[in-house]
């Protein structure tokens, strides 16, 4: 399963990803655009969820929109959710701990490619 350092690999591997602390925690960016960020869980969170204390690390990660979120969930929901906090907005929440390294691969560059500038993306996705 996957780990902080493995998210840390995956998106600093990407181009001109930077990694800074926003609210004292880590998120990666493109180019100054946020693409994945650890979420902790709030108390709201929790009642939402409808459990007492978060399981492990959450991953904040954009999506294209509010569909590709559904569908993830949908298709794995011991990895994937979301909280009332996140309605209405592309991006979904996922276990780390219950995420294998190569679909955490596949999730953090999707994000990246949805914030990196057009170009950058179109030359990322000719080189690969």
């Amino acid at each position: 399963m996957a780990t902080w350092e493995d998210v840390r690999r995956i998106a600093l591997a990407l181009p001109e990803t930077g990694e800074k602390l926003s609210w004292g925690t880590p998120q990666w960016h493109v180019r100054g655009k946020g693409f994945v960020w650890d979420r902790p869980l709030r108390k709201s969170d929790l009642d939402a969820l409808g459990i007492a204390e978060q399981e492990g690390p959450i991953l904040g990660v954009r999506v294209a929109d509010e569909g590709v979120k559904r569908a993830l969930i949908a298709d794995d929901p011991d990895v994937y959710f979301t909280i009332p906090h996140f309605d209405g907005y592309p991006a979904v929440l996922l276990r780390l701990d219950r995420i294998g390294v190569p679909e955490l691969e596949e999730v953090v560059t999707e994000a990246w490619l949805l914030k990196a500038p057009k170009r950058l993306a179109q030359a990322y996705l000719a080189e690969h």
